[in-house]
């Protein structure tokens, strides 16, 4: 997967469940391929989805880079087989809500908000200026 040259999957699109796994295989195939380009892996959002798996950032890229996206999946299922179902909408909100929280965070937010569309008032999420920004909304 090549990030220099294309976008990886929106935050929305799902894998056994839960939003941002497609996006983050894409990341981390780019990352040990070293076509990374300016996205980051693991991201804050990645995080959080390797956090909610129990597994390192290192673990999930050498499974994206060496097993095909089904094999992915299952293994993702058996990863959260113990968990709830409102535990996948907690950590489904939880990504598709994520906001900035620091100035830092907003000041960088708006500026690239602004960079694209400085009308559009109705992007509050990450997930939405993401895909915004990718050419998605």
């Amino acid at each position: 997967m090549n990030l220099t040259s294309k976008y990886p999957r929106s935050p929305r699109q799902r894998l056994a469940g839960l939003v941002h796994v497609p996006r983050m295989i894409d990341k981390a195939r780019a990352c040990k391929e070293n076509t990374l380009g300016e996205y980051i892996y693991p991201c804050p959002l990645d995080k959080q989805i390797l956090e909610f798996l129990n597994v390192d950032s290192d673990a999930f890229m050498d499974k994206a880079s060496t097993l095909p996206e089904a094999t992915i999946e299952e293994w993702v299922e058996y990863l959260v087989q113990s968990k709830s179902r409102r535990d996948f909408e907690k950590i489904n909100e939880s990504i598709l809500n994520a906001s900035p929280d620091t100035d830092d965070a907003k000041r960088k937010f708006k500026d690239i908000l602004n960079s694209i569309d400085r009308n559009r008032f109705d992007i509050t999420s990450w997930a939405e200026l993401i895909d915004l920004e990718e050419g998605r909304m």
